[in-house]
């Protein structure tokens, strides 16, 4: 029966993981998988999250099912932390939501339920986006399209274009946009664009789907919810994937939210039934434990702070890492100017340089990074970024 299956191949991300692994080079550096990594090139356990560990271990006393819907405290405190308390409470009515595996799985029931919905219905990506968002959308049976978002020859938003593809788009598409720290580019749009895309979604009708993966990262933990918080307030529908991988540093925990903002409370009750029964069909019941350390870390006002603290730590760290490798190359006598690399947030950015340079960086060099040139701002270390601008002066 299963011989009849192909061989498909490897990860592209996955796949540079595995090479790099293999790679004697004592100079190598990994700028393509997307965690985030201290000085000392580790992710760490963050000390509000060990500091929760120990309280759940102490508080626990049973394994049996959560609720279905996951742990109301983590789904509570996230909503709490992406709308702000003040929007939460006067459109809680109206909010479904449930505890998810993953950004990943957040992103995956929301397809569904859009599917379920309108199963012919377009959603439209940005042009480049996170590689998995096609599969886990288009894999739910839905039509994926894309529209301009990133020019390479400026290194910037073309948001003109981007503007004039939504402004196309018809009444029941859903547009897929990223939250903040744009991955992979690392370019987020501003608050006027913003506004500009909240009045593409009002005179067209489209839905907005924002992923929201990265909170804190870019300008901090109530900045970079501009965007979301603006649509949410202004539309009647939006739907919300949020990921707590890389802000509580929980990748192997795999933690979400799926939220949708629906258009009253009637539409809420029945939508919470709608992707409570999704979720039921592909893996069942939630996990408890990274919901239970998060709802643990939002609901504690000294933990929280802490928490705080260490994504503003992060947060800071990888922006002096994108002003020291633009000053680097500049010392080093780069044919081309990084500066761009500092405006953009988070941890991607995209050097917007040749596929044939990033596989020469990787043969000549052993650099690894993904051909589209999107790199990890986090892998980068004051140990590894003098290497790393002599061999992109080098190639350049």
């Amino acid at each position: 029966m299963f011989d009849v299956l192909p061989q498909l191949p490897a990860d592209p991300i996955l796949g540079l993981s595995a090479a790099f692994k293999a790679d004697t080079n004592p100079n190598k550096i990994d700028l393509g998988v997307g965690v985030y990594r201290d000085e000392a090139g580790r992710t760490p356990i963050l000390d509000s999250v060990a500091q929760a560990q120990r309280i759940l271990m102490d508080k626990e006393d049973s394994k049996v099912y959560i609720s279905p819907q996951g742990v109301q405290g983590f789904i509570d405190g996230m909503l709490n932390l992406i709308l702000g308390s003040e929007l939460k409470g006067s459109i809680n009515e109206r909010i479904a939501a449930v505890q998810a595996p993953g950004g990943c799985g957040a992103l995956r029931i929301l397809a569904e339920l859009i599917k379920r919905s309108n199963s012919d219905c377009t959603v439209w990506v940005s042009d480049p986006t996170w590689a998995n968002h096609i599969p886990l959308i288009g894999n739910a049976g839905l039509k994926i399209e894309t529209y301009p978002y990133f020019d390479k020859a400026s290194a910037s938003i073309n948001f003109d274009a981007m503007k004039q593809t939504l402004s196309q788009v018809k009444k029941g598409d859903v547009v897929l946009l990223h939250g903040c720290c744009h991955n992979p580019t690392g370019a987020d749009l501003s608050k006027a664009q913003w506004r500009e895309v909240l009045k593409l979604a009002q005179e067209n009708e489209f839905t907005p789907f924002i992923d929201i993966a990265y909170q804190g990262f870019g300008d901090g933990l109530e900045e970079d919810t501009y965007g979301v918080r603006l649509l949410c307030e202004n539309l009647p529908e939006v739907a919300i994937a949020a990921s707590c991988s890389k802000n509580f540093g929980l990748y192997r925990e795999r933690v979400g939210l799926s939220a949708i903002v629906t258009k009253n409370a009637e539409s809420r009750q029945a939508i919470q039934t709608q992707i409570q029964t999704i979720a039921r069909g592909i893996y069942s019941m939630p996990p408890s434990y990274g919901g239970a350390l998060v709802d643990i870390i939002l609901n504690d006002k000294d933990l929280k702070a802490q928490w705080e603290g260490e994504v503003g730590a992060m947060r800071d760290r990888m922006q002096s890492l994108r002003q020291l490798l633009a000053t680097k190359l500049k010392e080093k006598g780069a044919s081309k100017d990084f500066d761009f690399v500092t405006q953009q947030k988070g941890m991607f950015s995209f050097l917007c340089i040749s596929p044939e340079q990033v596989l020469q960086l990787r043969s000549d060099f052993s650099i690894y990074f993904v051909e589209s040139s999107r790199v990890n701002i986090a892998g980068i270390s004051l140990k590894n970024v003098d290497y790393l601008a002599d061999a992109m002066a080098s190639v350049l």
